[in-house]
């Protein structure tokens, strides 16, 4: 639709320290009600940074504002781009998609003003503007960075899009760590449940992530495809039929014994369990592929379809740190939120084994698996750019 804008955050390498992410990602989904669409994680360079900054200050013929995008050139300078050993810092680009898209973010982001107002806008709550008595600023800090004009927000994707694979992505060699840490790197999935309608929990349950004092270095939003789903799961497959054998033939025994009103033996209950316990659970398991991916593997009527981008929108989050996956994993709870531990992650948001909020990879082999099934190395940013204002 011509109406649909698209605008967007960059959550600061300042903000992304004090594990501020997800909040900041709650308010935006929750208070713009618009739609995530792509976000990708950067690591500015000088160059990126150089030319960011310098974009910024316009021929504003406001003095205040003019003033304000001086503060920001630095800031960009000095607490984006790397510093003077070039060590660089995470930051994290989030897409926004909607009518009056633009405006929505920039009035959920704020600005940064001498008149405060009470934690209405994210720069609010999270973002700091100090000055003097002769009114010189002598601390500034932003959160997030937002464009004010469709013009300038076109101007700036398509610069982040043009380093967006030599300058984002996963940012594995960003962050140091003691030569003597166990350093791992896992997957988190924010499953469709927490996106059924424009709401904070996405960014709430990355927030309970937060506690674990892990490193976001990748981030990934996308609709899982049904062929994704069936090898994303499938080692899920086996174990649901062997588990449903038993509930499969009691409650065969049952329907048998209801409906003829003959007693059913156990060695025939064994033999239903054994018969119907595939049967159930690949029936369950589809049932999981379709809320992943929005279609059961039946309804593909071709390869084609099977490809195709589902439905069911997800964020994959990746986190690295020392044992990285034990930590992600003790935060999130099992798998049945009934049994999750008070605190846990399935506790508070989850509604049963399959809508349970989250998936988090449960060794390293396998999170290498499932990093490598939904592409996480994919630059799908740059081609959504080059879609809504055409390559130059």
């Amino acid at each position: 639709m011509d109406d649909q804008q698209l605008a967007y955050a960059l959550v600061t390498p300042y903000s992304i320290r004090k594990s501020r992410t997800g909040n900041i990602l709650g308010r935006l989904l929750s208070r713009t009600g618009l739609d995530l669409v792509r976000g990708r994680m950067f690591a500015f360079s000088r160059e990126l940074a150089e030319t960011f900054a310098a974009e910024v200050v316009t021929d504003s013929a406001n003095p205040r504002h003019r003033a304000t995008q001086e503060l920001i050139r630095e800031y960009i300078l000095q607490k984006i781009g790397p510093d003077a050993e070039d060590r660089r810092k995470r930051s994290l680009l989030l897409i926004f998609r909607g009518k009056d898209a633009v405006s929505k973010v920039m009035n959920t982001v704020g600005h940064i003003v001498h008149e405060r107002t009470m934690g209405e806008t994210i720069r609010d709550t999270y973002g700091d503007y100090l000055a003097d008595a002769e009114g010189r600023c002598t601390y500034f800090e932003p959160a997030v960075l937002a464009a004010p004009t469709v013009a300038t927000v076109e101007r700036d994707l398509r610069l982040l899009a043009a380093h967006s694979d030599t300058d984002g992505g996963v940012l594995e060699n960003i962050i140091p760590y003691p030569a003597s840490g166990k350093v791992e790197k896992t997957l988190v999935l924010i499953k469709p449940d927490n996106f059924r309608f424009p709401n904070a929990r996405p960014g709430q349950v990355m927030d309970n992530f937060s506690r674990t004092g892990l490193n976001i270095i990748g981030f990934k939003v996308f609709g899982m495809s049904v062929a994704q789903a069936e090898e994303f799961y499938g080692p899920v497959l086996a174990v649901l039929q062997d588990k449903l054998k038993a509930s499969a033939g009691a409650r065969a025994r049952l329907a048998i014994e209801r409906e003829l009103g003959a007693a059913v033996p156990a060695a025939v209950e064994a033999q239903l369990a054994e018969l119907l316990g595939p049967i159930q659970g690949r029936h369950n398991w589809e049932t999981i592929i379709q809320f992943m991916s929005g279609r059961r593997p039946d309804e593909c009527k071709n390869e084609e379809e099977r490809q195709a981008p589902g439905t069911e929108k997800c964020v994959a989050v990746v986190y690295q740190g020392i044992d990285a996956v034990r930590k992600i994993r003790e935060v999130l709870g099992p798998t049945d939120p009934s049994k999750a531990p008070l605190g846990s992650i399935r506790r508070e948001f989850g509604v049963n084994i399959m809508v349970n909020a989250a998936h988090a990879s449960d060794a390293p082999e396998n999170a290498a698996r499932e990093l490598g099934i939904i592409r996480i190395t994919e630059n799908d940013f740059r081609p959504l750019i080059e879609r809504a204002y055409g390559a130059k």
